[in-house]
């Protein structure tokens, strides 16, 4: 098992190989150490939220809950890998940041109750907890482009995690006790519009897939990704997001609702400041240096692929395509490889975390419109419910 090191994310090898060739590859994983965490944050009814209308609300909470902790981490020094969800996020910590990230995760859950009345599922499992109920969980690091990596998770742990986490009563998760530190948002963004495809033909799909525990899973996702490469082209070239589809949105709803999630209450010169932000944001990265680097390496850092022991995706491209892929799919899934869940969106959305505009120091998060990751969460249980 490998040994306890708060630098272990930071020190694992980066794999430049393609993600089909890299999951397939079993020695190209390491195990995490035992000590570490799972952090998990999952919104309770949170297709109910959607069908209320409350989808970038949704968004906006799992977005904060990884923020939270990346703004600790930062804090630290210490790089830790994470997994955007939609309506939830993990996050995988060192035992030196546990107390400070569940003190601030309670933190968020508490303020989204208050302003959203949403209910915020909040706790950690260790690994070694993982690997005493000998569950895999194994990581790899693996490069996406030359400013843009991400972790690639093989093995059910983060799922087993959640599946505890979800269950946990909400009188416990309220003895959780809370430090004098502020909450820390900083850099949270989600002043963009619903984004269109990058053409006019395009749709946008969300996509889930599952590994049967029976049959060799790292080979089958190795297939997935295969296929959808070939089908919908490079990462890249598949990503919903372009430059020329972004607008500005600074609607009262919009700043409104991240003002509330960053500060958990409302504040005038906040929302003043954001609006003229929002209203001159258009100049400002269409006519500066800065505004024009940032916009150019937005797309390269837009987090569209997440491999969290599934694969969870968002992908632009035309009905043919999507059909070729289900017809794809449906084939495994009748072998019993795997199982999936899709939802088809006519937009994505997209929310930020910007520490600095004029590095490479900021990520991007998408997901189908109206809840996408969700509905295809939904698409699956409904599969599952049939059998």
């Amino acid at each position: 098992m490998a040994i306890s090191s708060e630098t272990f994310y930071s020190e694992l090898p980066l794999r430049k190989q393609g993600l089909s060739e890299l999951i397939a590859d079993g020695s190209m994983f390491s195990n995490l150490p035992a000590d570490w965490h799972i952090l998990v944050a999952d919104i309770k009814n949170s297709t109910q939220a959607i069908q209320d209308g409350f989808h970038r609300e949704v968004n906006l909470i799992a977005t904060g809950s990884v923020i939270a902790i990346l703004n600790i981490s930062a804090e630290a020094g210490i790089n830790v890998p994470f997994f955007f969800g939609g309506d939830g996020a993990v996050i995988l910590v060192p035992p030196i940041l546990l107390e400070e990230g569940i003190s601030a995760l309670n933190k968020h859950r508490i303020n989204t109750l208050r302003n959203f009345k949403f209910e915020l599922k909040i706790g950690q499992v260790s690994v070694e907890e993982i690997y005493k109920q000998n569950i895999e969980l194994k990581i790899a690091k693996a490069r996406m482009s030359k400013i843009f990596n991400i972790p690639v998770v093989l093995g059910d742990g983060l799922q087993f995690a959640e599946s505890l986490v979800k269950e946990i009563n909400v009188s416990e998760i309220e003895k959780l006790s809370v430090d004098e530190i502020p909450l820390n948002l900083d850099g949270m963004e989600c002043k963009w519009n619903r984004i269109n495809p990058p053409k006019k033909n395009q749709e946008v799909i969300s996509l889930i897939v599952n590994g049967n525990a029976k049959s060799d899973i790292a080979q089958s996702f190795s297939e997935v990704l295969k296929t959808i490469d070939t089908i919908y082209g490079s990462q890249n070239r598949r990503k919903p997001i372009s430059v020329k589809r972004l607008q500005l949105n600074s609607s009262w709803r919009q700043i409104n609702s991240e003002m509330r999630t960053k500060l958990g209450h409302y504040k005038n010169l906040y929302f003043i400041k954001n609006w003229f932000k929002t209203i001159f944001g258009r100049f400002y990265l269409s006519q500066t240096e800065i505004g024009k680097n940032y916009l150019e390496k937005l797309v390269q850092l837009t987090d569209t692929l997440t491999i969290d022991g599934r694969i969870n995706t968002v992908i632009s491209g035309t009905p043919k395509q999507r059909a070729a892929l289900i017809s794809f799919l449906d084939k495994l899934e009748k072998s019993n490889k795997i199982s999936y869940g899709l939802h088809v969106s006519d937009a994505s959305v997209m929310s930020c975390y910007v520490k600095d505009m004029s590095t490479d120091d900021h990520i991007h998060f998408v997901d189908g419109a109206d809840g996408g990751y969700t509905k295809a969460a939904n698409n699956l249980k409904e599969k599952f419910s049939r059998l």
